[in-house]
């Protein structure tokens, strides 16, 4: 055979060889299927909703940081569908979100997201549609899930770790005071299972269980407690805090996730769970269970100490310059049995001006909330670390979800290192339906 020949029937191999393999794709890293579920929370307690590979929450999806990978997202529902990567460093065109160009995964259709995962830490993923006031769509539904990055280096202090997403389910319209129009919930749980029921968290005296904590709600902010236990926070939104810390109680606005050491020092059969008692005992708890211990759970309030980010942070040193770009937060009554309307600098969105910046230079983002409800606020794509929160400086806190109470302000460092439209928003579902969105342009 001559060499020209030889030659030419290499390249028709190969090109065959691309063909095929474009035909036949190397197998996705993970999978997800979105479609039909039913969750039984209790006994006689069935929750018929949307979720990922029939359950609700999803399976834990663990990844190795800086490792390529690909996650097919099949869509079986009958509606558009997208999967957001929260917390992610990761393009535009696939974040999970169609105002940054992120296609919907189309009924009956299947698309895959290709990434490299990070950064290191506890994340999530969720779906990321419009509900408005259909409350079967978007984060009123069962498709959440715990996505983790495993670091290249963990130290691993602790015994135990546990997955835990804080959820409620069956939401419905509630008319508030004002007869305006907010979502409320029938039932509660962490993960699948309400209070009493399922297998509980059993634990030996002196282990060190770490919890990694979702607040997986679609509008709740909650605040949590361990009976006769205190949490040491360690990492905020996925992020290691630069002073960790003991507390006797954990809040968490919508999206923001808690990592947490608890030892376990004081046998007995405890509550881990809400501190509002209504939903707590609606189901909003877990029993944790000292081996060789039975008895029924006990429950014991914790004190009232305030939440406070800047307790996981160090003393500010001098900052390098950075451009300030206020953000004014306002609510717009719509009217009798109608969701209130929500402003960012008076605008609402698609309407709101962009926020523009500038590749790897440093801003100084002001959230000046000037409404009466808090709001955990989302940058998609970044992380962002604290710098005074209600006048209080602090750093060594980064964060990607932060709630910015009533009538107060939150000052952040961002750097534009990711270039893309990126978009920020309110992580209360209804709240971000209507008006409570911005997109971060680069220029």
């Amino acid at each position: 055979m001559r060499r020209r020949d030889l030659l030419r029937g290499l390249g028709t191999g190969a090109l065959a060889g691309a063909i095929l393999r474009a035909q036949n794709p190397p197998a996705a890293d993970f999978t997800l299927r979105i479609g039909p579920v039913s969750v039984e929370l209790a006994p006689k307690k069935i929750v018929k909703t949307t979720g990922y590979n029939g359950v609700a929450p999803g399976p834990l999806l663990r990844m190795k940081e800086g490792k390529a990978l690909s996650i097919d997202v099949y869509n079986d529902s009958s509606f558009p569908e997208l999967v957001h990567w929260h917390g992610l460093h990761i393009a535009s065109e696939v974040d999970g979100s169609m105002e940054e160009g992120t296609p919907m995964v189309a009924p009956k259709d299947y698309k895959r997201y290709s990434f490299t995962p990070t950064p290191a830490g506890t994340r999530w993923y969720h779906s990321h549609t419009k509900a408005g006031q259909d409350l079967k769509r978007a984060t009123y539904t069962g498709q959440f899930g715990f996505l983790y990055i495993d670091p290249s280096n963990d130290p691993g202090r602790y015994d135990q770790e546990k997955f835990l997403a804080l959820r409620e389910w069956e939401p419905y319209l509630a008319t508030m005071e004002d007869e305006g129009l907010d979502v409320a919930y029938k039932l509660f749980s962490i993960n699948d299972r309400s209070l009493g029921y399922g297998e509980p968290i059993r634990v030996k005296q002196g282990e060190r269980v770490l919890l990694r904590i979702l607040n997986a709600s679609a509008t709740v902010h909650r605040r949590i407690a361990l009976a006769g236990h205190a949490f040491e926070v360690v990492a905020l939104d996925g992020n290691v805090v630069a002073s960790p810390k003991k507390v006797e109680a954990l809040e968490l606005g919508p999206a923001e996730r808690i990592d947490a050491v608890v030892e376990m020092n004081r046998p007995g059969v405890w509550i881990l769970g809400a501190t509002d008692d209504h939903d707590r005992q609606a189901g909003m708890g877990v029993v944790i269970e000292y081996a060789g211990r039975p008895g029924p759970p006990v429950w014991m309030a914790p004190s009232n100490e305030r939440w406070d980010y800047t307790a996981f942070g160090q003393t500010p040193a001098p900052r390098p310059e950075a451009e300030e770009i206020v953000l004014t937060f306002e609510k717009k009554f719509a009217g009798r049995h109608t969701p209130d309307r929500w402003a960012i600098n008076g605008k609402q969105f698609p309407k709101t001006d962009p926020i523009r910046v500038k590749r790897n230079n440093r801003y100084r983002l002001v959230f000046d909330n000037r409404s009466d409800e808090m709001h955990p606020v989302h940058l998609h794509r970044h992380t962002f670390e604290l710098t005074s929160v209600e006048g209080r400086a602090t750093s060594g806190v980064f964060k990607d979800v932060v709630v910015v109470q009533p009538k107060s302000r939150i000052e952040v460092d961002l750097v534009a290192n990711n270039p893309g439209p990126t978009l920020f928003h309110c992580h209360q579902q209804i709240h971000m339906d209507y008006g409570f969105m911005a997109m971060m342009e680069y220029e």
